[in-house]
């Protein structure tokens, strides 16, 4: 069985690891190691595609990337925001509920999203938003801590977005490494410099969000003209 994995394949399971890691922690209330351990499962999933585009895939690699990605990417930032907001809201019934819901919610959009990218598949664009930028907005708004009522509406527009049929952007190799060095230091730096980090994280998250479709549908309805042939 270990013959039909690859490269990139091992780097999938690492990520799942990861995951699986920082629920641990999570559940011992090390809360930014455990964001630390999912900000490097991100970085592992990024990876394991480049591994994979160069060296291959192996048999199970199709079926084993989103297992990875659900364990790292969905529940464990899902449990880093309900365990972190457990004492504010443990004491109301009903925001308790909501709260539950709400997570719920986005575990199943998730789990959506997951199982049906190969499905969706394109080459220039993303179907849906990536369940990594709804990771790591959950990440950043765990050093951010805000009040829950801010936090809430976030989740629920990033799940909805994830199960919608809005084109994001495929990003080049120089904007994802800019975003790794973003990642990096947010491990690197913590909540150090007013968590100047996290927020830096969390603008970049946001101008995806909401530039990205933009720059699609400017792209799509006002291609570039070409400048025909210099010879003619």
């Amino acid at each position: 069985m270990i013959r039909l994995l690859s490269v990139a394949d091992l780097i999938t399971v690492a990520n799942a690891v990861l995951g699986f890691l920082a629920v641990l922690l999570i559940f011992s209330h090390q809360f930014h190691l455990a964001a630390s351990l999912i900000l490097l499962g991100l970085l592992a999933d990024g990876l394991d595609g480049m591994v994979a585009r160069r060296l291959g895939i192996g048999q199970i690699g199709e079926y084993l990337e989103p297992i990875a990605d659900m364990m790292t990417l969905s529940v464990a930032p899902l449990a880093l925001c309900y365990t972190l907001y457990y004492e504010t809201i443990v004491a109301e019934p009903w925001m308790h509920l909501l709260v539950g819901l709400i997570i719920v919610f986005s575990l199943a959009c998730s789990m959506i999203r997951l199982s049906s990218f190969s499905l969706l598949k394109e080459k220039q664009f993303f179907v849906g938003l990536p369940t990594s930028v709804s990771a790591l907005f959950l990440v950043s708004m765990s050093y951010l801590t805000p009040e829950i009522w801010y936090l809430l509406p976030g989740i629920l527009v990033l799940s909805l977005a994830m199960v919608s049929s809005i084109r994001f952007p495929k990003l080049d190799v120089k904007v994802n490494l800019i975003t790794a060095v973003f990642i990096v230091a947010t491990i690197l730096l913590d909540s150090m410099y007013s968590n100047i980090a996290p927020l830096l994280l969390l603008a970049a998250l946001i101008s995806y969000i909401i530039f990205g479709p933009m720059y699609l549908y400017v792209k799509k309805n006002h291609p570039v003209q070409g400048t025909g042939d210099a010879r003619s």
